[in-house]
Order: C-alpha cells, then sequence, then structure tokens
C-alpha cells in the first residue's frame, strides 16, 4: 500500500479486511468491504505519533459505465469496473483507508494550539497593517 505509505507516521501496524461481493434485491452487483486498522498518524497539533482507529462497512456497488450509477441503491458508492472486470482488492482496500484518514490529522485530547502559544499583549493591540493607509486617505480627503 505505497499510497498510504505516504500519509502514515511509520508502516507499523496491519489491516483486517474482509471482501463480500454479491446481488442486491434490484440485482445490481455490490462488493462490501469491512476493514479495520489502527492507523498510526502524526497529530498536526503535537507533532507526535498517535493511533487513529478506522473501522469501515462500505458498500460499493459495480458499474460497468457510468451511466449505471442512476441505478444504484443510495446507500451504495460507485465503483467503476475495468473492462477486463478485473478488480484489485489490495487497491480497493487501500483507497477506502485514504479516504479515512483526515486532512489534518489531530491527536484525541490535544491541546488547542492558541493555549500553548497565548496571544501576547503586545500582538493584541498591534493594529493591522492597513491602518496606516485609511488614516492616509483620510488626511488627503481633508
Amino acid at each position: 500500500m505505497t499510497r498510504l505509505r505516504d500519509v502514515l507516521a511509520d508502516t507499523g501496524g496491519e489491516v483486517v479486511c474482509s471482501l463480500d461481493f454479491d446481488h442486491d434485491a434490484l440485482r445490481a452487483p455490490y462488493v462490501e468491504l469491512r476493514i479495520e486498522a489502527d492507523l498510526p498518524l502524526t497529530c498536526q497539533r503535537s507533532l507526535q505519533r498517535f493511533v487513529f482507529p478506522v473501522r469501515i462497512v462500505q458498500r460499493l456497488g459495480l458499474i460497468r459505465d457510468e451511466a449505471d450509477e442512476a441505478g444504484l441503491l443510495p446507500d451504495y458508492e460507485p465503483l467503476l469496473v475495468p473492462e477486463d472486470g478485473m478488480l484489485a482488492p489490495a487497491e480497493l482496500v487501500e483507497d477506502e483507508l485514504i479516504l479515512a484518514v483526515p486532512a489534518i490529522p489531530v491527536a484525541p485530547g490535544s491541546e488547542a494550539v492558541d493555549r500553548d502559544w497565548p496571544v501576547t499583549a503586545e500582538e493584541e493591540i498591534r493594529v493591522n497593517p492597513f491602518a496606516g493607509l485609511a488614516t492616509l486617505k483620510k488626511d488627503r480627503n481633508n
């Protein structure tokens, strides 16, 4: 899972998954993914490693053409099957894990940055850098 490796703090751990292929009541083919993993991420507040638990149950409706997406049940995500009909299970699992990783990983219970580095009194009274321009404009109009 080389694409997933790029967002992890390290490559330790394992992924437990199952893929069940079937047809629903409308005879639409689908694959149900069940994935459990504990992903090692880097907290963007503390820059420390933490474990992010991932538990996914996802149904992917198997379609041959994008127009077939309209015929899927609402809780399905569409998955366009290649022309040869061959799916790569490891890639499906990797895709779902990548989607599960938060854009900005933050460890549960980590303190907000403003609590670690409070704003100083000098920074609070510092005026907007464009306030000087407003003063010049005001002087010019008088």
